[in-house]
């Protein structure tokens, strides 16, 4: 890559290829961007969707089978499925948000049939559209985008927002990997839609997910929500990166001796294994399976089965370790905080879909895992396609008028002496965020240290001298440290146990803060409540 890659100022629209403009630029490829383009683009808008991968097989979703919150306009089962999100969630949850992506859901699911997603049939011969998978999946919304008229700009990452005078959002810069070129896209409206962060924990497909959105979007002075909520950990053989979890509710744990460890199969079973894990090995083996389970097991999710092929095991007849692999705000709840039901941030102009949002709204402090993730993916991308379209609409031809700038310096100052160096900063962050006696249970004293040592890497990250040549892994370590702040700083300041969040030191939860904690800022992080409230968002009968 060139020197002087990106700046911040003023831009001179001159030195970029491509130089685009249009009325609604989505940053990120995945279920809610994809989502997200096609929404806009049916409204009539010119819609530029950007993927530091490939879209359509980057990121979590595309990488495995993908269930979802998918529940028939009955009754009596909505009102089941809300009420079992809501105990778990820490009464965190709003009904109307719920109900919302219920009917988004039931709607979309049923446009992919109509596209024609290959859905399975159950017993019956009825559809099961339950699940996803993921490279069918996504596939089908690549070739359903491109036939929308949008244009994809893969692996380019965008690396900077632009604003206008009035510091509304009006587009974003970045590189493409394999040419190094610099890229600009001035545009109406701008979607977030990069996912969450993980941490380059080598979960499955989430090393793509560095928590890049929210960085950006901090930049621009948007907000976060439920970043507490950000200690997921998915359990995970020691030799894969495969995380998924459903399949280990067939499973009994044990010690290396093959003796059952007490409780590890039950609902609170992950706990049990993140103790045992602090200070022995953890084994597993599918032996709760029937023959038949079996068969339905390696149809229903191969990628699964895949690593424990290639390293000559059955994992229904032996046993195998395993570990705990962090998935942090991908599995977690916390996000950008969204304003209203259009999916708008604080800041005009960027609206925020998917992982990259906060799910509290329908999952409270809870992960959604799977399931409720990809419906709020399609729900909200779809929603904020729509209200970006407006909003560009409504903005005009002034958009295509505007002077804008480059916002955001972390990483691109170059007072310093000191050269910045990517890695040291990602694994100075790493060891404050995996250990599961930092992280996932967590303590007043050891989120205060480690939330000292992640302010010492923001400044470093602010005062060292930036390497043009290696900008991307530069700004991913700083969305790292980013992130890790707004999570311990919530952390530090929900003094209860609620939903995912374990306090060693208040274990109960209280009812006296059955709150939304909202956080921000980069160079002093700051965190304030929010009453959680019927907000009176109206909720559409999808069609």
């Amino acid at each position: 890559m060139s020197k002087n890659l990106l700046w911040t100022g003023e831009v001179s629209t001159t030195e970029f290829e491509p130089n685009l403009l249009c009325d609604v630029l989505v940053i990120g490829g995945g279920p809610a961007g994809t989502w997200a383009a096609w929404s806009a683009a049916s409204r009539g808008a010119n819609v530029v969707l950007v993927d530091k991968g490939y879209c359509g097989t980057s990121g979590c979703a595309a990488a495995s089978g993908n269930g979802v919150w998918y529940v028939p306009p009955d009754a009596q089962a909505r009102e089941a499925a809300m009420a079992y999100r809501e105990t778990l969630g820490g009464f965190l949850a709003n009904r109307n948000w719920m109900q919302r992506v219920l009917n988004q859901t039931y709607a979309n699911v049923n446009l992919l049939a109509q596209w024609g997603y290959p859905f399975p049939t159950d017993d019956e011969g009825k559809p099961y559209k339950r699940s996803l998978q993921g490279p069918e999946y996504m596939h089908l919304m690549r070739k359903q985008v491109k036939r929308a008229g949008v244009k994809i700009l893969d692996h380019s990452p965008a690396l900077q927002l632009l604003v206008d005078r009035d510091q509304r959002v009006a587009g974003a810069t970045g590189v493409n990997r394999q040419t190094g070129n610099k890229w600009l896209v001035r545009a109406s409206a701008v979607i977030i839609a990069t996912g969450g962060c993980a941490f380059l924990s080598k979960a499955l497909g989430c090393n793509v997910l560095t928590g890049d959105g929210y960085l950006m979007a901090a930049e621009a002075g948007a907000e976060m929500s439920g970043m507490e909520f950000s200690n997921a950990y998915g359990i995970s053989p020691a030799f894969s990166s495969v995380t998924k979890t459903l399949f280990y509710n067939w499973a009994t744990f044990t010690y290396e001796d093959g003796t059952p460890i007490p409780g590890a199969g039950s609902q609170r079973g992950r706990s049990v294994i993140a103790k045992t894990l602090l200070t022995q090995p953890v084994y597993a083996i599918l032996d709760k399976a029937t023959e038949e389970m079996r068969v339905h097991m390696r149809k229903a999710q191969p990628n699964f089965f895949l690593p424990f092929d290639r390293a000559g095991i059955d994992p229904f007849t032996q046993h195998f370790p395993v570990t705990l692999r962090l998935e942090g705000t991908v599995r977690g709840t916390g996000g950008i905080r969204i304003v209203d039901n259009t999916c708008a941030t604080s800041v005009p102009g960027l609206y925020a879909a998917g992982d990259a949002a906060t799910r509290e709204l329908i999952c409270g402090g809870f992960t959604g895992g799977g399931s409720h993730n990809a419906a709020w993916a399609l729900s909200s991308g779809y929603w904020a396609g729509l209200s970006a379209a407006e909003y560009a609409r409504d903005l005009g031809t002034q958009a295509s008028q505007r002077r804008v700038e480059a916002i955001g310096e972390a990483g691109f100052t170059s007072s310093g002496q000191r050269p910045l160096k990517a890695e040291e900063i990602i694994q100075a962050t790493q060891a404050e965020i995996f250990p599961y006696d930092r992280n996932y249970f967590r303590s007043e004293t050891g989120l205060t240290e480690s939330l000292q040592r992640l302010n010492h890497l923001w400044q470093e990250i602010r005062t060292s001298q930036a390497d043009d040549n290696n900008i991307l892994h530069i700004r991913e370590a700083a969305a790292m440290v980013a992130t890790a702040r707004w999570m311990y700083s919530s952390a530090l300041e929900r003094k209860e146990t609620r939903g995912m969040h374990k306090h060693s030191d208040y274990p109960q939860q209280d009812v006296n803060q059955q709150h939304y904690l909202i956080s921000g800022g980069l160079n002093r992080v700051w965190v304030k409540t929010a009453p959680v409230q019927e907000t009176g968002v109206k909720v559409e009968v999808a069609a």
